[in-house]
């Protein structure tokens, strides 16, 4: 068994247009792509990036941002939130709102975008009192995971390519953000999340004689045309995360 797994694409059209390519020259189908969130909030270009994806038909789960273009207000929406709820349909609403929150694929691999119970729950990662991102100790990461069968588990939603192998042998897999590699946030403190590379990122996964492997693809694509798009927009934070890896 072989696919792959993409997520946090917030908009970002041209990285997901490059990754879905080098997921077909990696031989591998659009049916067999499972999407982690975080489809669109974003200054970039949410609207195109609903077509595409409506047209995939790709096995998606629901992520918070995209729960909160479906849930609030234009008013009361995060600046990203209401650029790219600006850009997008009645048509593109809906497909959010079938969504799931989690989803089984292929009765293996357990999707979610952050954590079973919580959408904007870091699974992974802890931010400290200094507002630096580390990884979270092993027996939260654990107890996140109680009630969760499968050996597979997906989430998303930190944007960090990162594998993390429980100690009962299940494997929990974050892919990395397709379409923003940098952001601040001030949940649960104030923090930054850089990767360091504008690329975009995703996970190839397969499972061979009983264990499974992980690949993280970083594919370069033209950034700069989306870093000078946000800052045209005013986004200056965007455009310098989506042209270095950075904020500036």
């Amino acid at each position: 068994m072989r696919f792959a797994a993409i997520a946090d694409i917030h908009g970002n059209c041209l990285a997901l247009e490059a990754v879905l390519a080098d997921i077909l020259a990696a031989g591998i189908a659009y049916d067999h792509i499972v999407n982690l969130g975080d489809c669109f909030s974003g200054p970039l270009e949410a609207g195109r990036c609903g077509d595409l994806l409506l047209s995939l038909e790709l096995v998606t789960v629901r992520g918070n941002h995209d729960r909160y273009l479906i849930e609030q207000n234009r008013s009361a929406m995060h600046e990203s939130d209401a650029e790219a709820y600006d850009q997008l349909s009645p048509r593109h609403l809906t497909w959010l709102k079938t969504l799931p929150i989690t989803a089984v694929w292929r009765d293996t691999a357990f999707l979610c975008h952050a954590t079973p119970g919580k959408d904007d729950l870091y699974w992974l990662e802890s931010v400290s009192q200094e507002g630096l991102v580390h990884l979270k100790p092993q027996a939260e990461i654990e107890a996140l995971a109680k009630g969760v069968e499968q050996e597979l588990i997906l989430c998303a939603h930190s944007h960090l390519p990162r594998a993390v192998r429980l100690a009962d042998g299940r494997l929990i897999v974050n892919p990395g953000s397709v379409g923003c590699p940098a952001y601040d946030d001030d949940v649960p403190l104030y923090h930054k999340v850089e990767t360091g590379t504008p690329m975009a990122s995703y996970a190839l996964v397969e499972k061979q004689e009983d264990q499974w492997t992980v690949t993280f693809r970083l594919v370069p694509y033209h950034h700069l045309d989306m870093a000078r798009l946000a800052a045209g927009r005013g986004r200056k934070d965007w455009a310098s995360g989506l042209a270095t890896g950075w904020l500036s």
